[in-house]
């Protein structure tokens, strides 16, 4: 029985034992040096000082296939605990990675000005941008794929703050030798006699509009998606007197943090250098302030302002003509 002691290898370099390692899985030294990306020769000759450092051998010799030795396969358990053991030390003093934000956009809204201005700000936080399908928006909210998300109102309000943005034109979209491109904006009577295809759902919106330029007829969407899906054989025009939608950007409640509360005050314009509050969610639109009541600027009468001139000498002098 041999009196090879195992321990003898925590003095050897992991990088050596990681090779013999290589050599006593495979038991095949080309293929262990092809996944090692070395020569055969120095796998070879690694296996050789390993060996004489040891004072043992590990391999039979002139074995083939290749063969572990007693020691050898004593030293293969050990090895793999002493890389296991130091990947884990690795691991342990690490540094966790910088925390992020994920948010997340559905079609129609552009982000980039405040991706631009939060990594001026946060320089040390990516901001991880994820498009979200419209029909997703609640879902994503939901299961955590995203922290918040620029969301098309109406949406479930009961387990979301949400912070309403701006509202988004419905547009008419038809094929430019269609009569109504001729017009600047449209009216719902104007669109009677149009057929109308169904734009509700806007994850199909190419479609749609691909369907318009086919056949001709009309889609309503939101003028964001018309921009999205711009098609040189296509006009859209806005349309009065209906309904808007809206956008939002919301998030689950309860889950507010410091760089979600960031990102909240970048996209409510606030500066770099204001102290940063919880961000409070409306529930609704702020409504307008009214606008200040204007200063009385009646001009005075006709008489007055004739006295006046006189009165600073700008007057026409008594008895001067009118020409020469």
């Amino acid at each position: 029985m041999s009196d090879f002691d195992v321990t003898a290898a925590d003095s050897i370099d992991l990088a050596r034992l990681r090779r013999f390692v290589a050599v006593a899985e495979e038991l095949h030294f080309a293929r262990a040096a092809k996944a090692l990306r070395i020569p055969r020769q120095a796998l070879s000759a690694t296996v050789i000082e390993l060996e004489q450092e040891l004072g043992t051998r590990v391999f039979v010799p002139g074995a083939s296939p290749t063969q572990l030795t007693e020691d050898g396969a004593a030293l293969l358990g050990h090895a793999r605990e002493l890389i296991r053991a130091h990947e884990q030390a690795e691991r342990e003093q690490k540094p966790e990675a910088p925390a992020s934000l994920r948010v997340g956009f559905v079609p129609g809204v552009t982000v980039s000005k405040w991706a631009r201005i939060w990594a001026d700000r946060q320089p040390d936080h990516p901001l991880e941008v994820v498009g979200v399908a419209q029909s997703e928006q609640e879902n994503a909210l939901r299961e955590g794929h995203v922290d918040l998300c620029f969301v098309r109102l109406p949406i479930d309000r009961t387990a979301m703050n949400a912070i309403p943005l701006w509202q988004e034109t419905p547009v008419a979209v038809v094929q430019k030798d269609d009569a109504l491109s001729l017009l600047d904006v449209v009216c719902p009577a104007d669109l009677a006699a149009e057929t109308r295809h169904d734009g509700a759902d806007l994850d199909q919106a190419a479609d749609t509009l691909a369907l318009v330029a086919a056949v001709g007829g009309a889609a309503i969407v939101p003028q964001s998606i018309a921009r999205l899906h711009h098609r040189r054989d296509l006009v859209y025009r806005p349309i009065s007197d209906t309904e808007v939608t809206e956008i939002a950007l919301a998030w689950p409640a309860g889950t507010d943090t410091g760089l979600l509360e960031e990102f909240v005050g970048i996209v409510r314009g606030r500066s770099a250098n204001s102290s940063r509050g919880a961000a409070e969610p409306e529930r609704t639109a702020r409504p307008r302030a009214a606008a200040p009541a204007r200063k009385n600027t009646a001009k005075k009468p006709a008489a007055t302002q004739h006295s006046a001139r006189q009165g600073t000498g700008r007057g026409r002098k008594p008895g001067a003509g009118r020409g020469r």
